[in-house]
């Protein structure tokens, strides 16, 4: 057992991308009075619960994980980490994580990072990725509650902003994992993984991205109608959404899906950085709180 094993199965990419979703969330919320203390609770206690529910993932999924390629040298199936001690090392890392976003930020943000943990451990990971085509949609209710955590770490309610934020990043979760799906096929065949791809054919996941890549582009555009972010995040959330599904469509005259569907996939990590950066750097204050203050 090396610390390089324990940092591997806590999925540090993951954890990144989150990062990045939960600094979006809570400076949009902050509208630029950024409380520093509550913003290292935010990210390091949604980060710690991420990596909680990945190492878990990682216990859970040994037997099909030496089925695939891309995950049969990982270091639970190889056995450099024991079952026991990467259950424990997981629990410690949910406990002090919850801790955080419970004590530093408040207790709803730790009720969302409950929920998202829930939802992926319980839900997604000991069902339904095995056992139905819809695990990828609740999977993705999962993947979008960080930047709600990191709004709500400052908002402290659940509001029409917040509600944004959970579809817009649920939303995306879809066409960037079936683009995976696609790209590969062989391995969630192999796994037997019933993901849309391999259950229903590549055609059929095409035609899903280009409608989720749509739904996205209409969900990301609200939080500007909404009053939330500015037009500065408007225009790069709609050139990014636009090109996006632009990509998408030329999935219907791919040569090589497996290519088209890794630039699909690479240009979603693209269009949600971009989202986050700017929402975060775009705020804008809703018209029925500047009245508030007006009184």
């Amino acid at each position: 057992m090396s610390v390089k094993h324990f940092i591997q199965i806590t999925k540090p990419g993951i954890i990144f991308g989150n990062v990045l979703s939960v600094a979006g969330g809570f400076f949009l919320a902050a509208q630029g009075h950024v409380d520093f203390m509550l913003f290292l609770a935010a990210v390091i206690g949604t980060s710690l619960v991420v990596a909680s529910g990945c190492v878990f993932n990682n216990c859970i999924d040994r037997d099909i994980d030496i089925k695939m390629e891309r995950t049969k040298n990982r270091a639970m199936v190889q056995g450099q980490i024991s079952l026991k001690v990467a259950l424990a090392y997981a629990t410690l890392l949910g406990a002090a994580g919850f801790g955080l976003l419970y004590f530093k930020a408040n207790p709803l943000a730790a009720l969302l990072g409950l929920i998202g943990f829930v939802v992926y451990v319980g839900f997604y990971s000991l069902y339904f990725k095995r056992k139905s085509v819809h695990g990828t949609l609740i999977g993705s209710l999962s993947g979008a509650m960080p930047p709600v955590i990191g709004y709500c770490a400052v908002s402290n309610s659940f509001d029409l902003a917040a509600l944004t934020l959970l579809v817009m990043f649920s939303l995306w979760q879809m066409p960037h994992s079936y683009a995976i799906a696609i790209f590969r096929f062989n391995d969630y065949r192999a796994a037997s993984i019933p993901v849309l791809p391999v259950e229903r054919g590549v055609k059929a996941a095409k035609k899903q991205i280009l409608w989720y890549i749509g739904a996205f582009l209409a969900a990301t555009v609200m939080l500007t109608v909404g009053g939330y972010a500015g037009v500065g995040y408007l225009a790069v959330a709609a050139a990014m959404g636009l090109y996006w599904l632009y990509m998408a469509w030329g999935g219907n005259k791919a040569v090589d899906d497996r290519l088209w569907a890794r630039k699909v996939f690479a240009f979603s990590i693209f269009t949600i950085t971009a989202l986050s950066v700017m929402m975060s750097l775009d705020t804008k204050v809703p018209t029925d709180l500047l009245m508030t203050y007006a009184h």
